[in-house]
């Protein structure tokens, strides 16, 4: 069980008054999938957003923040984030560009403020978890708020 010590993520939320909650969860290196973060939380998996980072041909780096019962659209990335291609970000790169290791990817706090797009399904609720940026431990956020201070687009359902 990861401890509830404040991480990059939180510390940013704190400063600028956003209100969150920090919930740890077991977690192993086997299954670092949205799907047992909310089997370990008894949350709805439509609820766990998880954080991807992906390359576009022309924009470079760019993250989506999409359900954990979704997959990504290439195709719908390239098109919303303004690319004719794209592809998932190589995981050696992972820490080195974001600041963040797999399955502790925060949509906040990364090294570089990168273009951020976001699942529209996430309105549909009043709360939704994100990675806290290390493994074992999630946010609970209202997703307006999250999309304010992360500055995201909307990602459409389609």
């Amino acid at each position: 069980m990861a401890k509830t010590e404040k991480t990059n993520a939180s510390r940013l939320l704190d400063a600028s008054g956003i209100s969150y909650e920090l919930i740890p969860y077991s977690f192993s290196e086997d299954d670092l999938s949205a799907q047992h973060v909310a089997q370990e939380l008894g949350e709805d998996i439509d609820q766990v957003f998880k954080t991807l980072v992906l390359r576009g041909d022309r924009s470079g780096i760019f993250v989506c923040v999409i359900p954990g019962s979704f997959e990504v659209d290439l195709k719908l990335a390239a098109r919303i984030s303004g690319n004719k291609s794209c592809e998932m970000l190589h995981m050696k790169e992972l820490l080195p560009v974001t600041g963040y290791i797999r399955g502790g990817c925060s949509p906040i706090g990364m090294k570089k403020a990168f273009p951020t797009f976001i699942h529209e399904s996430c309105l549909l609720y009043d709360y939704i978890f994100v990675s806290a940026g290390v493994r074992g431990l999630q946010l609970r956020i209202n997703p307006s708020d999250l999309i304010g201070f992360i500055s995201a687009g909307i990602y459409p359902v389609e």
